[in-house]
């Protein structure tokens, strides 16, 4: 049941965002992959606010 609840994930991180690691640099690859999941996060938590506040 884990696989499930991370697919939706990153099949959003991957189309919407754009999410191909082709960078120079581990470091530049995992602040690119930290922010995508930073933007994830945050527009999950803005859309759990939504269906609480009705």
């Amino acid at each position: 049941m884990i696989r499930s609840r991370v697919e939706p994930v990153f099949a959003d991180q991957k189309s919407r965002m754009g999410l191909l690691d082709r960078t120079v640099g581990i470091k530049r690859a995992e602040t690119k992959i930290g922010l995508a999941n930073l933007v994830c996060n945050i527009r999950r938590f803005l859309y759990l606010e939504r269906i609480n506040a009705t």
